[in-house]
């Protein structure tokens, strides 16, 4: 009888467990080693992680034929094709709603009971993936919908004028705002606003 653990061996003796006898020790086991994640989650796992990069990260370069012969090189294209598809799908609508776990665990179960929709195994490797990606999706999404540049950073300071066309503007004090502009991974421009103190202060006042 192949013995799987310690568990199954003390499973296997039938009857009472007895003492060890004079001069006898039980024998020791060795804890069992952890078990490497089954054979098939792996390609899923780094579908999973190139459909991420392609939908979320804008990564143009990680294309259907590239994750095929890489992850599933003996599927046929219309058998990977519908896998991703439907992997894709998934991941939209859990990225979409940014689902917490308890969620996500809803929605798993929900598509494994669906006809035509996902195994118990592939439910677990898309929620290991959506728990260690979940950030870096969501800050991606975020920054994704933004219109326009944002406000990184900003300074001011007052300056005294020295040099003017009309010298009745000479030493009068002026506001110099100056903004960083810009999209996450992109470079950053500034922007410089000059405003006078006497201009502004009305501003301020509503004048």
């Amino acid at each position: 009888v192949r013995v799987n653990g310690i568990g199954d061996w003390l499973g296997s003796i039938s009857g009472p467990m007895r003492p060890p006898y004079p001069g006898h020790a039980l024998p020791t086991m060795a804890a069992p080693e952890p078990q490497p994640p089954p054979e098939g989650s792996r390609p899923l796992s780094a579908l999973l992680s190139g459909i991420a990069q392609a939908a979320f990260h804008g990564n143009a370069g990680i294309t259907e034929d590239l994750l095929r012969t890489q992850l599933y090189p003996e599927a046929p294209p219309e058998e990977f094709r519908a896998l991703r598809a439907k992997m894709r799908g998934l991941l939209q609508s859990i990225a979409s709603a940014d689902m917490d776990l308890n969620q996500l665990e809803a929605f798993l179960t929900a598509q494994t009971k669906k006809q035509g929709g996902i195994t118990s195994d592939q439910a677990a490797v898309i929620a290991k993936f959506w728990k260690n990606h979940r950030t870096q999706i969501h800050e991606s999404l975020i920054n994704q919908s933004r219109w326009d540049n944002v406000l990184k950073n900003m300074n001011w300071r007052v300056d005294l004028k020295s040099q003017l066309r009309h010298i009745d503007q000479i030493n009068t004090p002026v506001a110099i705002v100056e903004m960083e502009l810009g999209k996450n991974g992109q470079e950053v421009s500034l922007r410089e606003l000059n405003m006078c103190l006497v201009i502004s202060d009305c501003l301020l006042k509503g004048r």
